[in-house]
């Protein structure tokens, strides 16, 4: 498996903006189609952002479209997540997730630890 350690997380107030990192290691990380997942307290883990292993490819929840972006660079074995326009609701520990390209989380096989963001009104 591929291990996943995601960074940038914080604290940042309503209209912000936070960019989350994810580098990989392990296994060739062009080989994977890659996510970005949340988890708020009290909810389920919901899709943000997946991108396909070329990057040519990518998919967003109706609650990210038009505010975050999700990238790749497969030299530097990274996903990144700019998040622009940060909302209170946005508040969850964000993962990032490797693995077949899906949607939904259940299909990503290796996981981060997360990395907290916190949106302040």
């Amino acid at each position: 498996q591929v291990q996943l350690v995601e960074s940038g997380g914080g604290l940042v107030q309503a209209g912000g903006s936070l960019r989350l990192s994810c580098a990989a290691s392990g296994r060739t990380f062009s080989n994977y189609a890659m996510g970005w997942f949340r988890q708020a307290p009290g909810k389920e883990r919901e899709t943000v952002a997946t991108i396909s292993r070329s990057g040519g490819i990518t998919y967003y929840a109706d609650s990210a479209k038009g505010r975050f972006t999700i990238s790749r660079d497969n030299a530097k074995n990274t996903v990144y997540l700019q998040m622009n326009s940060l909302k209170p609701e946005d508040t969850a520990v964000y993962y990032c997730a490797a693995g077949g390209w899906s949607t939904v989380p259940n299909s990503y096989s290796s996981w981060g630890q997360g990395t907290q963001v916190t949106v302040s009104s």
